[in-house]
């Protein structure tokens, strides 16, 4: 391979990942990925695998991909708000110029709802900013 390969894997799982060591160090010089443990990004719990136990290195690294997962994780959601509002839009653009009256039907009621909802959070959360402040 034209580049070193990293020591340690993280299989991203729901919620979190499954923790590999890579060894490249044997006779066959094939890349063997050996779990040494689970780890949950929610509640930060790292379960070593089997009977193993984790050195202070596997504890680093594993500490360093938790806080990247999560800044990664944070980024997402608000680019995902981002993307909601931009999506709001073009519904209020498709609702004005091309939706045909059956179309409209078929959304009005459940577009209204979730945006009322939206609404009376943002309200109160605001009002409760303002109140903090």
């Amino acid at each position: 391979m034209a580049s070193e390969l990293p020591e340690y894997y993280f299989r991203v799982r729901e919620n979190g990942a499954a923790v590999f060591k890579i060894d490249t160090e044997n006779r066959q010089r094939r890349i063997e990925m050996d779990q040494i443990a689970v780890i949950n990004i929610r509640n930060g719990e790292v379960k070593p695998q089997g009977q193993r136990t984790l050195t202070d290195a596997d504890k680093a690294e594993i500490a360093r991909w938790m806080e990247a997962r999560k800044a990664l994780l944070a980024q997402r959601d608000i680019d995902d708000i981002h993307r909601a509002v931009d999506y709001l839009n073009l519904t209020t653009q498709w609702a004005q110029s091309k939706a045909t009256p059956e179309q409209l039907e078929e959304v009005t009621d459940r577009l209204l709802l979730a945006m009322h909802d939206l609404r009376t959070v943002l309200v109160r959360k605001k009002a409760d900013r303002f109140s903090k402040e």
